[in-house]
């Protein structure tokens, strides 16, 4: 009985690895929103990463987030690097192209909870007096995130804080 119960496990979990190896080898999340602004209003709320603490939904999980600022102020060249809580973890994101109003490429590397590196970007496109805003992150997905995907979703994860982030850029740009 034991014999046919660890076979059981043994052949459910292999096909489980199986499964999750077949899973994309990329992914992208992606996140709108129409903003009642010009793309030149709301580009330097974006463009530098201080402007952040007021809209990005990451800086209100952990209170007593340790950031770092280096590099240049604003722009490609700015860093920003943070060391948080179990639920921030630590990273690092630099602005690689800045395309005022237009277009913001971050690399992001995360540190903790997990090793991982992915771009972030950002696009403004005018439409008649509104401007559409799309935050996106894409990146590979090894083998470890491919099977953490079969468990938890990761575009709904993110992609809730993404919407949440953007309406809080929204209210501040508007106001």
């Amino acid at each position: 009985m034991f014999k046919k119960a660890t076979l059981i496990v043994v052949i459910f979990t292999a096909m489980i690895l199986a499964y999750a190896a077949t899973q994309p080898d990329t992914f992208r999340i992606e996140r709108s929103i129409n903003i009642n602004a010009s793309p030149e209003r709301i580009f330097p709320h974006i463009n530098d990463f201080h402007q952040w603490e007021a809209w990005s939904p990451w800086e209100k999980i952990d209170t007593e987030i340790q950031r770092n600022y280096r590099g240049t102020e604003s722009g490609k060249g700015a860093i920003y690097e943070w060391q948080g809580n179990k639920d921030i973890g630590q990273g690092r994101m630099e602005i690689i192209q800045s395309i005022p109003p237009a277009n913001l490429v971050i690399a992001l590397h995360f540190m903790e909870p997990f090793e991982a590196q992915n771009t972030v970007e950002f696009i403004l496109q005018n439409r008649d007096n509104t401007t559409t805003v799309t935050q996106a992150m894409y990146g590979s997905s090894p083998f470890i995130s491919k099977l953490m995907g079969l468990f938890f979703n990761m575009d709904k994860m993110v992609g809730e804080k993404y919407e949440e982030g953007l309406a809080s850029l929204k209210a501040i740009v508007e106001k």
